[in-house]
């Protein structure tokens, strides 16, 4: 085989590594919290009748 040709395979193998990586991460549900849910948030020291400004 051409040393070419294993640089090129390489960086096919490595793309497909890639994008398979970012389908995984895609479709896998997160064991945590879910984006924008604000559970960590501690809200114990705002007033509740302050309005966001």
């Amino acid at each position: 085989m051409n040393f070419q040709t294993v640089i090129i395979l390489l960086v096919f193998a490595a793309a497909v590594f890639y994008v398979g990586r970012m389908i995984y991460k895609s479709l896998v549900t997160k064991k945590g919290c879910g984006t924008n849910c604000k559970c960590g948030v501690d809200f114990s020291n705002i007033e509740p009748d302050q309005t966001a400004r």
